[in-house]
């Protein structure tokens, strides 16, 4: 027995109007439902849940943890700079694939980004990091 992926990622906002502007009408997400306290976006098979909540953190979390979309190779240039001309950019691109680190309007950190599992993969088959095994 085990979990078989993703089923949906909640986010809590402040301001729905906002962060719906954000997601649908800058990174391109399907609005799918909406309702006083919160709405249901898609990315491609990701489902995006905006949660209405006060105790919706003010600041970026100090780590590293963050949420990275999927972008085409052809779109990404395009896509990235409407998202830079409008959002925080939290991190400079370090990782394999072409990559945007920005901040949505409540601080979540967020990355455009090109490439998968496998390219990752490939690419740390020929530039390995300190201590890496593939299994």
């Amino acid at each position: 027995m085990r979990v078989t992926g993703l089923n949906h990622l909640t986010l809590a906002v402040r301001d729905l109007d906002r962060a719906i502007a954000f997601y649908r009408d800058l990174l391109g997400c399907d609005l799918r439902a909406r309702w006083d306290g919160g709405a249901y976006l898609e990315a491609g098979a990701l489902w995006l849940c905006l949660s209405v909540d006060t105790a919706t953190r003010a600041e970026p979390h100090p780590d590293y943890t963050h949420i990275a979309f999927d972008v085409s190779a052809e779109a990404f240039p395009t896509l990235s700079e409407r998202v830079r001309a409008a959002a925080t950019v939290w991190r400079d691109d370090r990782s394999e694939g072409a990559s945007l680190y920005v901040l949505d309007p409540d601080g979540h950190k967020l990355e455009l980004h090109v490439g998968s599992l496998t390219s990752r993969l490939e690419h740390y088959d020929r530039q390995p990091p300190p201590g890496f095994t593939r299994f």
